[in-house]
């Protein structure tokens, strides 16, 4: 006698596909939001631990004044990784170029052509960097390894070491990371926050409306095909590296702004935590790329948790260790949702 049990088993094939459906679902779900949903459960975390302080309109101006000069590097090294690239020469970069300028102001030389040298620097170490990787073949490891020490060296050089500090620094500089734009009474949105916030758009253009912008993300997901197809790479890749000398510049004397003073080696620790900002962000494409505000996001991410973790009084260390983890889920997200792609 033969049984017929072809509609037990079709009711289970749709049952399973059903179940497939819906941990593919949950999967695309997780991949594109599960970042920005974390985001939110930080947020939770130390609002039910700090209720008093943490979700106040100051706190948040206060933390996206700490956030800002690390914002401007993220942003500008959100373009470099775009191309396919990136820099470990940004902190040194931005050392260099704030204690030139703090140098400069020692031997009395004007205030704005202090920040033009210093920018100018920037710009000259992103192009060298670009010059080393973009057309010299090296490798953006090797190449940027090599500058972060030979920019280090020259801050060292000509600071001989030293920090810089008082009335060396012009008053103005001090003043302006003090300043802000009024937004109530008691409010004040920071002039470094608007800083980052100008940085935030004029790369948003770049990448989002510009031919440049969306050439790079060529350039970046294919290179190989991108010359085939006859686009100028080095070039591209080469203006990356040049803008983003410009931003670690800029960054630099932000930093001097607001602590008023210059030391050789204070932008040092910009590097780790702009590169993990972006590999954050880069987990909230679906295609595992960067992209501006998912950087904003791994910024903001990073802010929140050194804010939350000090108002909660835990150890800077842990900071640092939660810091590490972050970056090390942070690529591997990246890497599972490339594949998965």
């Amino acid at each position: 006698m033969r049984l017929n049990c072809s509609p037990t088993a079709k009711g289970f094939r749709e049952k399973r596909s059903d179940h497939t459906k819906f941990s593919m679902g949950l999967t695309t779900l997780i991949r594109r939001y599960g970042t920005f949903l974390g985001f939110l459960l930080i947020i939770a975390f130390f609002w039910s631990q700090r209720p008093e302080t943490f979700m106040t309109a100051r706190n948040w101006l206060n933390i996206t004044q700490q956030v800002s000069i690390l914002c401007v590097v993220a942003f500008t090294m959100t373009l470099v990784m775009v191309g396919g690239d990136f820099d470990l020469s940004v902190g040194s970069m931005a050392s260099l170029s704030g204690i030139l300028a703090a140098v400069l102001w020692q031997q009395g030389v004007e205030l704005s052509a202090s920040l033009a040298a210093a920018v100018g620097i920037g710009l000259l170490g992103g192009l060298f960097n670009g010059l080393l990787v973009a057309y010299a073949g090296l490798s953006a490891f090797v190449a940027t390894l090599g500058t972060l020490t030979l920019f280090s060296g020259m801050a060292l050089f000509i600071s001989d070491g030293k920090t810089i500090f008082g009335r060396a620094i012009p008053a103005a500089v001090g003043v302006f990371s003090r300043g802000g734009w009024a937004l109530t009474d008691a409010l004040t949105l920071p002039n470094l926050t608007l800083i980052a916030l100008l940085t935030f758009l004029v790369i948003d253009v770049v990448l989002r409306r510009t031919v440049y912008g969306r050439v790079l993300y060529a350039v970046g997901g294919n290179r190989e095909a991108s010359l085939l197809a006859g686009v100028p790479v080095a070039r591209l890749r080469l203006w990356a590296f040049v803008i983003n000398g410009a931003g670690a510049a800029i960054a630099g004397l932000m930093l001097v702004s607001r602590l008023s003073s210059a030391n050789p080696t204070q932008g040092d620790g910009l590097m780790l935590n702009a590169i993990a900002s972006v590999f954050v962000g880069m987990t909230m494409s679906e295609e595992g790329e960067p992209n501006l505000c998912g950087t904003l996001t791994g910024v903001l991410i990073l802010g929140v948790l050194s804010n939350g973790l000090t108002q909660l009084r835990v150890d800077t260390y842990v900071q640092q260790i939660l810091t590490g983890l972050i970056i090390i889920g942070a690529v591997l997200f990246s890497r599972l949702s490339q594949r998965h792609s």
